[in-house]
């Protein structure tokens, strides 16, 4: 834990009357979660801070969280604090006047691709984003007011983020932090119903998804959801994107991922990867993406690029298995 970074950023936040809040493209849990519940605790601290949240790429899947605020005047940006947080990389991040602000603060958990910012607070090795904004708010405790939707909003990105707490990066300090959320409040009854539960239709979809899996020859097991499929089950992109959860119980299967068909005319792929024990982020970063070590998404364009990736991961796959026995 960087606990002179912390100071620093702390110092910024009670030094702006001003404050934007910024998170990637594509969200999830993690980057709402960590946006919101950040926001909250510097409104509950400091109420009469302006607080700014503004992002049009919202969730359907996370829309019971609340909504984000409407677009301010662009010159408000200027004498303002930004802060972002769970994104790698400035491409990624939603908002692009995150550019306007006088001093940029980045959080984030992810491997770092590259270095932006004014103020950098990077931990690769913690579950989620959310984590850290809960270990800010606990090393300034004396300081710093939680609430019961404020811990909420950081459970959420917790236990999705994690797998709830299954997935590689789960430490005692991930379930410590977890805990002290807990102690402020959080209906988890209420969260897991609206962040699981599943709709008659989607589980039609999820049986498709079994259908019609495959798996390569050394243990990689993959999805193409192609357009047709998501027309006739009536899914999103995000839809689609959440089914590779559906692939990460089969023996035998150390990688598994979904390719999620875009209906672009530069017929490109949404590529959502995910591995036990074997890193696969080096694959997602050849094929236009990054992520975490065991948890990345890529972009591939067209068929050959869909056998390709999968043959590298095929290798790689191989390759551990050959060189380790510590797999299932």
């Amino acid at each position: 834990m960087n606990k002179e970074i912390m100071e620093k950023i702390l110092q910024k936040i009670e030094e702006y009357h001003r404050i934007f809040i910024f998170r990637h493209i594509r969200n999830d849990g993690d980057c709402v979660g960590a946006s919101k519940g950040l926001k909250a605790i510097i409104q509950l601290t400091w109420p009469e801070k302006e607080v700014y949240l503004i992002d049009k790429d919202t969730s359907a899947y996370l829309a019971f969280l609340g909504p984000e605020d409407q677009p301010v005047d662009e010159a408000l940006y200027a004498d303002a604090l930004g802060i972002v947080v769970d994104t790698a990389s400035e491409s990624r991040i939603s908002n692009k006047n995150y550019k306007l602000c006088k001093e940029l603060v980045k959080i984030d958990h992810h491997i770092p691709l590259e270095n932006y910012g004014d103020y950098i607070w990077v931990e690769e090795k913690r579950s989620s984003c959310c984590e850290m904004i809960v270990a800010f708010y606990a090393a300034f405790q004396d300081r710093l007011k939680m609430d019961s939707q404020a811990a909420t909003y950081l459970y959420t990105g917790m236990v999705t983020d994690s797998g709830r707490f299954r997935y590689e990066g789960v430490s005692g300090e991930t379930m410590r932090c977890a805990g002290i959320l807990l102690d402020v409040g959080v209906d988890t009854e209420n969260l897991f119903a609206r962040l699981y539960l599943e709709a008659f239709e989607y589980l039609k979809f999820k049986a498709e998804i079994y259908r019609r899996m495959q798996v390569t020859e050394n243990g990689v097991a993959y999805i193409i959801v192609d357009k047709a499929m998501q027309e006739e089950f009536g899914l999103t992109l995000e839809m689609a994107s959440a089914c590779v959860g559906t692939l990460d119980s089969i023996r035998g299967c150390i990688s598994w991922m979904v390719f999620i068909e875009n209906g672009y005319e530069d017929d490109s792929y949404r590529v959502r990867l995910r591995s036990r024990f074997v890193h696969i982020n080096p694959i997602a970063e050849k094929y236009n993406g990054g992520g975490h070590a065991c948890a990345s998404g890529a972009t591939v364009y067209g068929m050959d690029q869909v056998h390709a990736l999968l043959k590298d991961t095929d290798a790689l796959v191989k390759e551990y298995k050959e060189t380790h026995e510590d797999w299932l």
